[in-house]
């Protein structure tokens, strides 16, 4: 089943796997840069076998969501955490009587943050019951391996040029074609180890007093562990467990990308860190 969410000039689509109890805790997906929702269909079903919903919800301008970007799109950061709101809104008939977690994988997961960062800037109160990080971090280039670490900065600032100077990035070789004003933002990320200051999200950050769930995965070439270290650490009221999956934990090779073929592995960890939320 397939649900719209209207974002103005752009349309949000959500992908739901629902599982058979009809009061099974309910976990929203937030994709990687450019990955669509379908990406996720395997794990899902996993996550369902272990008791567990799921709607995921893809990213503005990728998957079924429309339009593409475009040299016209002038969306960011802000934009994106916005539309983790509207898609909890859309899925307030799903949400109704039971646990909800937010998802995120990359920069679905910097986006869940994010939105929940700005949520208690403004004094709001949390709408989820949790929050589940796999692969994700702050991609701040001090934090990789050293013989990483200028190749990161360099990559990340050159694609960030190409998107000023085109007014869009055209997906060449990395993260699919995404709005500039997206690619801005990452890369400022990169540059500093800190959301930008125009996202109103450092105080917020520290009032999260959310349960968290961060999942790192052995040979990620995007988000090493350490990066995930660094986003958590920016989280000190958060109730934050910490856990990394081996490739011979999850009996497959894993990476930035694979480690959703190691559902059988990571759903019981999730069902369990989920039975235990108060």
């Amino acid at each position: 089943m397939q649900l719209t969410v209207d974002r103005g000039s752009d349309r949000l689509a959500i992908l739901l796997h629902p599982a058979q109890a009809p009061d099974a805790p309910l976990a929203v997906v937030f994709p990687a840069m450019g990955v669509p929702a379908g990406y996720y269909t395997r794990f899902a079903h996993s996550l369902n076998e272990a008791g567990i919903s799921v709607a995921v919800a893809d990213l503005r301008g990728t998957g079924a969501s429309a339009p593409r970007p475009s040299r016209g799109s002038r969306y960011g950061y802000p934009e994106l955490a916005d539309d983790v709101d509207a898609v909890l809104d859309a899925l307030a008939e799903q949400r109704a009587g039971r646990r909800t977690v937010l998802l995120g994988h990359s920069l679905g997961g910097q986006t869940t943050v994010l939105h929940l960062a700005r949520e208690a800037a403004r004094g709001r109160g949390h709408r989820v019951d949790g929050i589940v990080l796999i692969a994700v971090g702050l991609p701040y280039w001090r934090t990789y391996p050293r013989a990483q670490r200028l190749a990161v900065l360099a990559m990340t600032q050159v694609i960030n040029g190409v998107s000023a100077a085109l007014r869009v990035w055209p997906g060449w070789g990395f993260g699919g074609r995404q709005a500039r004003g997206v690619i801005r933002d990452w890369a400022y990320t990169a540059r500093h180890g800190r959301f930008p200051a125009h996202l109103a999200a450092e105080g917020g950050l520290a009032a999260i007093d959310l349960p968290v769930l961060a999942i790192s995965v052995d040979d990620d070439q995007y988000t090493p562990p350490e990066t995930t270290d660094h986003l958590v650490a920016a989280l000190p009221t958060a109730a934050v467990t910490r856990e990394h999956l081996t490739s011979a934990e999850a009996g497959v090779p894993l990476d930035h990308f694979k480690w959703v073929k190691a559902g059988s592995a990571l759903a019981p960890r999730i069902a369990h860190w989920l039975a235990r939320l108060p």
